[in-house]
């Protein structure tokens, strides 16, 4: 992952929005974010990890999380983080707002996740880091950013959580194959177990029992062929008769039938001659009478319509009559009106004019008030004149007594530098003094173990040479003793009449007997074992002396840097010494110059409080000076205000033209306005009843001239469907006569009685089709059977025969045909037998199998061992690092119960805990293993680029660790590593070139600036 872009708004104590572009920080390889203890520099970490998981480090859901993340002068709290994952960039965005009417509950935040699409950002379906990071935040915390005081716990965790972290960086899961070994192997057993009771059903089921049932089949094949050819015979002779029986039947049936229809016959034919007079009428008067009725109901819509408008006619006469008698009564009224706007206009004139009076009055009050005003101010302005140049003369005075600060500033710094060289000098005296120590402790513990080291090597090549030599010996002497104790098993297991496994005889005339070297060869192995023991102490001896050769010669190493490092330090002492060149101090006198120091401090501040009270005097000074001119310029205001209202009320009273002025003079501005108000009224109230009258009229006389225009249109119509009646009634008279037809009454009673002519025709036209066609069928019959005769005795006698020989011929079918169907299903169930027999061989090999798979990979112990090899690889990768930062004095491993340990090569390279290295080695360790993480998940990840951040821990490091852990960090960039740093080490932000300064201001809360 690669951090883009952070924005936090009402977060901890970031109280307005800070944006963090990482661009400039992520190509710098090596950045760092410095502040003051409490500033908000862990507060940028906890916003990534609470934007990414919605957890942090410090609070919990329990702890009222959102509430106390939120800054108590904010009412919203707002992150977004955008971050590159691969080639993909994603947002996570987190709000949480705090409730309007409860000031301590914070709603639940709302989460969004985002992925950039040709520079649109999409919202994603979910909004879980770990399916786009591919870690748990626990592990999150551990290898991309390590939170405050959490550094080195990885080191500290115990074997259960170290492997399944391991399990989730390095996707271990794959090796876990213990539940898919028991699923499969339950499910063998399930198969085996169905395919047991599948077999079960077979017992009965042999290839004797299919030939048995195959001879019964044969001779039920004979008698059922000689059933069907009775059955045959029988069958023709019965079909003739029958069919004969049905021809007799079917006439007399039919002769029946027409009977019944010939009475019939009759009613169909007066049913269609009534049939065909309807359809005449219905073609010829139908139409007619419908337009008929039709023109006789419009006429009297028409005609009730006419009464309806006559009547609306005179109502609306006599609303005219009355509106013209009301606006003739309000007529003159409103002809009045423009002397009553006259007098309305001079009583706004009136009331202006009094208002510019009591304005006046008020403009002379604050006059009088101003040049008391400004005469106060110019007394203060002149006592702010004396303050400030007594201010002057003394800020003078102390100018004339100041040191030069940069020269103060130059000898405390040779100071500092003198003495951190003297302290480094020191440091390193003591490190070459104890290194010293160390190799003569070496020394004279090989001496005393009479060890040569250049005599070391041979003396270990003759011993292996012993040991070799003894062990060729007795195995050889076992070898011996092996085949003795087989030709003794091969003489034992041989029998007259079987095969010997030597020569192949048969007969066996002269068995040699051999001795027993059972306990020969348990002697035998016994010195081998002896020769192994001592092997293998003699090993463990060569391994921990040349573990103390190496101890020594990295401690020699190290003593010649160390004392080439330490003559540097002298002479860089000697060097600064000579830089001392200021005569006013001497370089052994410390307490002289910080004497010196301390008075020109003291001078400093007191011009400092000086010039702050000049510059605050002058700013009175100015400020009073404003004042001043202020109220001058007010003054001078008031008087032309004054001016100019005087001026209006003489124009106002110039301009009246009905009313005197005299008369209003007296008057207080609210009566004139309350008489202006009343004549307003009184002119809207006649306006308003003359506009009304008048369109009231106007509507009345249109709705009268729409009436009558009604009526006309009406009238018209009426006489118009008058006409069309009589011309409908000619039309119907001629044709009553056309079809001689004496009145309409006898048309009107036949087709008041409706009839569906297309199914009365349908009807008939079936009855009549139906009555020929069995007529014709009669006919037929009759032709057919005239030469022969029917017999039901003879019937009777067929029938008998026909049955029985159905019987006879069915039940020899269906022995046959059972005994067919179960050859047929033994068949396929034999088959199916050996399939399953062949089937459950397989399943029990897959068993035995199973049961090997499921031994190997019990308790996940498969995934322990491979954890363990990743482990050790992080562990050699980290020891690279690890190495450097101790000067080869502390080497990581892995102990057999997969646990970190030190091995101490300044305690003759004995291993010992983790826990018990000091804070500045547990953070040299953690941050070697971190490193090393990180990079094993960049090569996971086929990532090119990899993130890291720290959260302090350099406070805990001498400065020549700083150094070694600095070079450490800046040589990341170099293999495109990204190391973030969190910290308020000075030293460390002289270093950084990139850093991000966190500064907190109490009002304004945390801001965030890029150096």
């Amino acid at each position: 992952m690669i951090p883009i872009q952070l924005t936090i708004e009402g977060l901890y104590s970031y109280q307005n929005r800070q944006t963090i572009d990482f661009s400039d920080l992520i190509d710098a390889g090596l950045f760092g974010i410095f502040g003051a203890v409490g500033s908000g520099k862990s507060s940028i970490l906890e916003a990534i990890t609470f934007a990414l998981y919605g957890e942090t480090e410090r609070l919990n859901a329990r702890d009222k999380r959102t509430y106390n993340m939120m800054n108590l002068k904010s009412n919203r709290s707002y992150i977004e983080f955008d971050f590159e994952v691969g080639a993909t960039i994603y947002r996570a965005t987190r709000e949480f707002k705090r409730n309007t009417k409860r000031f301590d509950d914070v709603k639940t935040p709302s989460v969004v996740f985002y992925e950039q699409k040709e520079g649109n950002w999409v919202p994603l379906n979910h909004s879980n880091a770990e399916l786009l990071l591919g870690l748990s935040y626990e592990n999150f915390k551990r290898t991309i950013i390590i939170p405050q005081g959490q550094f080195k716990e990885f080191i500290e965790l115990g074997p259960k959580d170290r492997t399944q972290m391991m399990k989730e960086i390095f996707n271990l899961h794959r090796f876990d194959l213990q539940d898919k070994v028991v699923q499969l192997n339950s499910l063998n057993l399930t198969e085996l177990n169905q395919l047991e009771g599948k077999l079960s059903g077979f017992e009965t089921v042999s290839e004797e029992n299919i030939n048995q049932l195959k001879e019964v089949l044969a001779q039920q094949q004979a008698t059922l062929n000689k059933a069907k050819e009775d059955y045959q015979l029988v069958n023709n002779q019965f079909q003739q008769v029958k069919l004969l029986k049905t021809d007799f039947e079917l006439l007399q049936v039919k002769k029946q039938l027409f009977k019944e229809q010939s009475q019939q016959k009759t009613l169909i034919d007066a049913e269609k001659k009534q049939l065909e007079m309807y359809e005449t009428y219905w073609t010829d008067f139908s139409h007619l009478l419908k337009e008929k009725a039709k023109q006789q109901e419009s006429l009297s819509a028409k005609q009730t319509a006419v009464t309806t408008l006559q009547n609306t006619l005179a109502t609306l006469e006599t609303s005219e009559v009355t509106l013209t008698t009301s606006l003739n009564a309000v007529k003159p009224q409103f002809e009045a009106l423009p002397e009553k706007r006259k007098t309305l206009n001079d009583l706004e004139l009136i009331v202006q004019t009094l208002g510019y009076a009591e304005e006046i009055n008020l403009l002379k009050q604050r006059s009088e008030n101003g040049k008391l005003k400004v005469e106060e101010v110019e007394q203060k302005e002149a006592d702010l004149k004396n303050v400030i140049k007594s201010l002057e003369e003394k800020l003078t005075q102390l100018e004339v007594s100041k040191t030069d600060a940069q020269l103060l500033n130059d000898v405390g710094n040779w100071f500092v530098k003198n003495d951190l060289y003297q302290s480094e000098f020191n440091k390193q005296s003591i490190k070459t003094s104890e290194l010293k120590v160390q190799i003569d402790a070496i020394s004279s513990h090989l001496k005393q173990q009479n060890i040569e080291e250049a005599t070391f090597e041979d003396q270990i090549a003759a011993k292996e040479h012993q040991f070799s030599n003894e062990k060729e010996q007795i195995n050889a002497q076992k070898n011996a003793l092996l085949v003795q104790q087989q030709m003794a098993q091969y003489t034992h297991n041989l029998h007259d009449g079987e095969a010997c496994p030597l020569c192949g005889a048969l007969e066996h005339p002269a068995v040699a007997v051999t001795e027993d070297v059972s306990n020969k060869l348990e002697a035998v192995n016994a010195q081998l074992n002896k020769i192994a023991i001592d092997y293998k102490a003699f090993s463990s001896f060569v391994t921990e002396t040349k573990q103390i050769f190496q101890r020594k010669q990295l401690l020699n190493d190290q003593l010649t840097t160390e004392e080439i490092a330490l003559k540097a330090q002298q002479n860089q002492i000697d060097a600064h010494k000579k830089l001392f060149i200021w005569e006013d101090f001497s370089m052994n006198d410390f307490e002289g110059f910080e004497q010196a120091r301390k008075q020109a401090v003291a001078l400093e501040t007191e011009i400092k409080a000086v010039t702050k009270e000049l510059k605050e005097q002058r700013y009175f000074l100015e400020t009073e000076q404003q004042q001043a001119e202020k109220f001058k310029n007010a003054l001078a205001s008031f008087k032309i205000e004054e001016a100019q209202k005087q001026t209006q009320i003489n124009q106002n009273i110039s301009n009246l033209k009905v009313l005197s002025w005299s008369i209003f003079e007296s008057k207080n501005k609210v009566e004139v306005n309350t008489e202006l108000q009343n004549v307003f009224a009184e002119i809207h109230h006649i306006e308003k009843e003359y506009e009304q009258l008048n369109t009231q009229l106007n509507e009345v006389l249109q709705q009268i001239a729409v009436q009558k225009n009604s009526i006309s249109i009406n009238a018209n119509d009426i006489q118009l469907l008058q006409n069309q009646i009589e011309t409908t009634k000619q039309n119907i008279k001629n044709t009553l006569e056309k079809h001689q037809i004496e009145t309409l009454e006898i048309v009107t009673d036949v087709l008041s009685k409706p009839i569906d002519i297309a199914e009365v025709r349908a009807k008939i036209d079936r009855f009549l089709l139906n009555y020929e066609g069995l007529k014709q069928v009669i006919q037929n019959l009759e032709i057919k059977l005239k030469d022969t005769s029917f017999s039901q005795e003879t019937y009777d006698a067929l029938l008998n025969s026909f049955n029985k020989a159905t019987e006879t011929l069915n039940e020899a079918s269906a022995d046959f045909t059972k005994t067919q169907a179960e050859i047929n299903r033994l068949t396929k169930a034999f088959d199916d037998k050996k399939e399953l027999l062949k089937t459950f061989a397989k399943l029990e090999k897959r068993r035995d199998n199973l049961k090997v798979m499921t031994n190997l990979f019990k308790a996940s112990g498969f995934v322990q061992y491979v954890s363990s090899i990743y482990l050790q690889q992080l562990c050699d990768n980290a020891n690279v690092r690890f190495h450097k930062m101790t000067r080869n004095q502390l080497s990581l491993q892995m102990n057999e119960n997969n646990d970190f340990e030190i091995i101490d090569y300044l305690n003759e390279g004995r291993s010992r805990s983790v826990k018990t290295l000091s804070g500045g080695q547990a953070f040299q360790v953690s941050l070697s293993l971190a490193l090393a993480l990180a990079e094993s998940v960049q090569a996971n990840a086929k990532s090119d680029r990899n993130f890291f951040f720290i959260d302090e821990g350099f406070g805990t490091q001498d400065q020549e660790s700083v150094n070694i852990v600095f070079e450490t960090l800046q040589h990341l960039h170099k293999e495109n590593r990204i190391v973030g740093i969190i910290s308020h080490v000075e030293e460390l932000k002289e270093r950084i070139p990139v850093a991000l300064n966190i500064t907190k201001n109490e009002e304004t809360g945390s801001f965030i600036e890029k150096n």
